[in-house]
């Protein structure tokens, strides 16, 4: 009787992955180099707020001026502001690198508020026809619930060092001194605001205080007023990039590297966002918001 001779099977490599996973997994392996020669794209999408995000945006914007890749840079803009020190965090950090190289700013749905701030950093500015332009004007808002903390029962104890901390508090009505400071703050984030806007678009700032309304206006309308150089759409803006670097027009959307988790959750969480958002809006109704 004779055993079967035992064959090792052949190593072959693993199974080819499904499609989807397959292309994910080799998108994350292939290197992240920005072609040479293109005109950059960076996106500022969204509401503008302090934390990770914005230092991400700043970080990237910092590589981009260091890079001798990049002959130019494009801001594509479609956001309606928010945090007025995040605000100016981006408009200096795109005005470092609009002393290096060319700029634009392309704003595609809405420019308002601290993203039209940001926007004065570059050495043009284009606005689609329909787009929301301005919106110039600082804002300081938060609720105050001491009567209904009252109709609960409910008590807050304060001990503080320093007759100002705990400014802005929601569970106590402000004082006079309180309000008065808060309005000195908005003041001064409304002078630099109109200062860097006259600066830029080579308006007085006499000019400027008579839009600086907080009101807004279609791109059509802020080109004549001044407040943007042509109506176009991104193409146009990359455009005029390339042209002021003297290169092809030829472009490139670019992004820090974040891990993969990151990514996945920021995805999720802004997708849920937007159910709420939208579950809101249509049980309380809206309108045009900036």
């Amino acid at each position: 009787m004779t055993t079967p001779r035992r064959t090792t099977p052949p190593s072959d490599p693993l199974p080819r992955l499904p499609f989807p996973l397959d292309r994910l997994l080799a998108l994350l392996q292939r290197g992240g180099r920005m072609p040479a020669g293109r005109v950059a794209i960076v996106r500022l999408y969204g509401s503008i707020g302090g934390g990770p995000r914005t230092a991400d945006q700043i970080e990237l914007i910092r590589r981009l001026r260091e890079s001798k890749r990049v002959p130019a840079v494009v801001v594509d803009v479609d956001s309606p502001g928010g945090s007025a020190t995040a605000s100016d965090d981006l408009f200096l950090a795109l005005q470092r690198l609009a002393a290096r190289k060319p700029l634009v700013a392309a704003i595609r749905g809405t420019g308002a508020s601290g993203a039209y701030l940001a926007a004065m950093a570059a050495k043009t500015v284009v606005a689609q026809p329909h787009a929301v332009v301005g919106s110039i004007g600082v804002i300081s808002v938060g609720p105050r619930v001491a009567r209904l903390f009252e109709r609960l029962g409910i008590e807050v104890s304060e001990t503080k060092a320093g007759h100002l901390k705990g400014m802005g508090a929601p569970w106590r009505e402000e004082t006079d001194e309180e309000r008065a400071k808060e309005q000195e703050l908005v003041d001064a984030f409304y002078t630099a605001f109109v200062q860097r806007v006259a600066t830029a678009r080579g308006l007085s700032e006499a000019r400027v205080r008579e839009l600086a309304t907080g009101e807004v206006w279609l791109g059509v309308q802020a080109r004549e007023l001044g407040l943007v150089d042509e109506v176009g759409d991104l193409e146009r803006a990359v455009e005029l990039a390339a042209k002021a670097a003297g290169v092809p027009p030829r472009q490139a959307v670019v992004h820090l590297r974040r891990r993969l988790v990151d990514r996945l959750f920021e995805r999720f969480s802004t997708q849920l966002s937007e159910r709420v958002a939208a579950e809101l809006e249509a049980r309380l109704g809206g309108g045009l918001r900036t």
